[in-house]
Formats: C-alpha cells, structure tokens, sequence
C-alpha cells in the first residue's frame, strides 16, 4: 500500500462460485459498490476484462444498471423454484433481455515474448458485460446440478449465497475464512465461558 492511501472498508469477494453470485456478494456487509471505482474493480476482479483493460469510460450508469440487474438476479437466486408472481415474472425478464445482448469479442494478441494474451476488440460496453453476468445467471438457473448446488450461507447475519462444490456437499459457510471462522472464535469463546462458570 503507498503511503498516504486510505484503506478500503470492504474487500470485494470472488469466491460464490459464479459471477452473478459474486455480484450478489457487493451486497454484504454493506454496499460495495459504492462509486465507479469499485464497479470497475470489480469487474477486472470478476474477469469480465482482461487484466488493464481500461475502463475510465465507466460512468454512473453502469453503477445503477449493475445494482439493477443485481437486485433481479437476487430475486432468482433466492426463489429458484420459480415463484409465480409478477415481481418474479419482471425480474426473469430483465435477466433475459439482458443475456441477449453480445458479449465483448476476445481477440488473442501475440506480445513481445511470442506469447498470447487475452484482450478485447474494442473498449466494453455497460451492456456487454452486464451480459457476461446475465448468461451466467441464465446458466445457474437453468441448470439443475448447479442449481440443486447453490447454499446460503450459515454464518450469523450472512445473506451470502454460493455454489457448495464441496466433496460431500457439507459447505456451510459463504467463506471458511471468514464466516468460518467468526464462527470457530464464537464457539471457542462459548466453551471458554462454560469451563470458567
């Protein structure tokens, strides 16, 4: 970190599995995407862009369409067994019109070593990438295994939802090394409290 740089509140988390659930996760313990800035580190951290894809044509509507689609996607995540009413019905239909949008075109580019790296054929578009999250939502939801594969997490006061690829399926928590371990220290104290009673 340099010298007189503040440091963030939050940490922006990449670990639910899938990106539309780690748009989900912006949501917790407080918005966190909370300006321009943040939206576009977390796009790069998702890896919607290659790594130094300049994003400074990011504006402050990309922030309110990311936290739309967020919202709708949410709706969906967390009613998987497709509730039949209309707030249901309007937010499938914003993911759905959102997905038929073209994602940003890759192009494999030779750099000075002879290697290949990622970049793309032009700066991305809001709604390309919004796209990139809204396929992957479509995908989830349309997927049983996936599906039947996605946890609430049991932390205390953790809304966060992610994709159990754990062997036997006995994940509990958003993070182990976060709510898992808030967990651990709050058991421990328990039992500390027990033997001194």
């Amino acid at each position: 970190m340099a010298f007189g740089s503040a440091t963030p509140p939050y940490e922006l988390r990449f670990d639910a599995g899938r990106v539309c659930l780690d748009l989900l996760a912006t949501t917790h313990p407080g918005e966190r995407l909370d300006g321009v800035e943040a939206l576009c580190a977390w796009i790069g951290g998702a890896g919607l862009v290659p790594a130094g894809t300049p994003l400074e044509h990011a504006d402050g509507s990309w922030l309110a369409d990311f936290r739309e689609l967020r919202g709708h996607v949410g709706s969906l995540v967390r009613d998987m067994r497709g509730a039949q009413t209309p707030a249901y019905g309007r937010a499938l239909g914003h993911v759905n019109e959102t997905a038929r949008t073209a994602t940003p075109a890759p192009l494999a580019v030779r750099v000075a070593d002879g290697g290949l790296v990622r970049e793309l054929a032009a700066p991305p578009r809001c709604a390309a990438l919004l796209a990139v999250v809204a396929r992957d939502a479509v995908e989830l939801l349309t997927d049983p295994v996936a599906r039947a594969a996605v946890r609430e997490c049991e932390g205390d006061n953790c809304p966060l939802v992610y994709v159990d690829t754990s062997r036997g399926r006995r994940r509990r928590w958003c993070s182990s090394e976060v709510c898992g371990n808030r967990e651990r220290v709050a058991r421990h104290r328990r039992r500390a409290a027990l033997t001194r009673a």
